[in-house]
């Protein structure tokens, strides 16, 4: 089986051509000539690339026969980007992915979604108006929407939140400032996520025209008791005297306290998580501070 790969150069893309890779699946990915490669740069001589700014998109699909997309490049809209920048990515580029695949016979399309809620910011928006171009073009390609909780781990931006809080109390700032912490969220180690991807590839051409599945671990905890974690692992390894002001910012607009979701459907197919809060922060950990 080909699978192209977008986003392999980012966070989550790069840990999914890792496994894809030892799991001996032929893997090309769509890059462009000055990204970044500094998560793959150890397997990128064992891929197909296409630098996207040099070569249409057409000639993977041309040169390659493409059996599955899995698309996980996104723009998530940070240092205040413009709209249109965002929408570039999240939309056009997408359905221009989409279009090219149905038009060379891929089987099946893997869409990496957030389980944001629409409106909230520019970002969720122009994920969500993209799932209406994917159910469109349902009849004509197989479409499997995965939609993402809170994914953490090893090789994570620095402009994240869960790093950038590593980070903060790494360098032993003096305090930060923070929301009161109580609105829950599930956190999911990287290597989960990227295990109930691959779970999908076995089981995909069971799925009907149209799929979507939640990942997460399915316990969602407040804010709070995961920065509290944090602090705590991080105190057996340095001595830390930062101050978390919680509640000394207000939530932003239209914050929700809890984000629904429904992860029976992917228990079901054999898929259950692994990792705990606690093995993955340390794991977290151990990986920032040995870099």
């Amino acid at each position: 089986m080909t699978i192209l790969l977008t986003g392999a150069t980012g966070f989550l893309g790069s840990h999914i051509l890792n496994r894809l890779l030892q799991a001996d699946y032929k893997v090309v990915i769509l890059k462009r000539s000055f990204s970044d490669t500094w998560r793959i740069n150890s397997v990128l001589s064992k891929v197909k690339f296409y630098d996207l700014d040099k070569t249409p998109i057409e000639t993977a699909f041309k040169e390659q026969k493409i059996d599955v997309v899995i698309h996980t490049a996104t723009n998530q809209g940070r240092s205040n980007q413009l709209v249109s920048s965002i929408v570039d990515t999240n939309l056009m580029f997408s359905l221009k992915l989409l279009e090219t695949a149905v038009f060379f016979n891929t089987d099946t399309f893997f869409n990496t979604d957030t389980l944001l809620y629409k409106y909230l910011n520019h970002y969720s928006l122009s994920k969500k108006q993209f799932i209406e171009w994917l159910k469109y073009f349902s009849n004509k390609i197989r479409v499997v929407n995965l939609k993402l909780e809170l994914i953490y781990g090893p090789k994570d931006d620095d402009s994240k939140f869960v790093m950038w809080i590593i980070n903060q109390m790494l360098s032993n700032v003096k305090s930060i400032d923070l929301t009161k912490g109580e609105q829950k969220r599930d956190f999911i180690y990287v290597d989960d996520v990227v295990k109930a991807y691959l779970l999908m590839l076995e089981k995909f051409s069971t799925f009907q025209a149209f799929s979507e599945f939640d990942i997460g671990t399915g316990n969602q905890i407040r804010l709070k008791e995961f920065i509290l974690q944090i602090h705590k692992q991080i105190s057996r390894l340095k001595p830390i005297d930062t101050e978390l002001n919680f509640g000394s910012i207000p939530y932003r607009e239209g914050e929700f306290m809890e984000i629904p979701e429904d992860v029976e459907p992917l228990f079901n197919l054999g898929w259950k998580p692994k990792i705990s809060i606690e093995d993955g922060i340390e794991k977290t950990l151990k990986y920032r501070i040995n870099q």
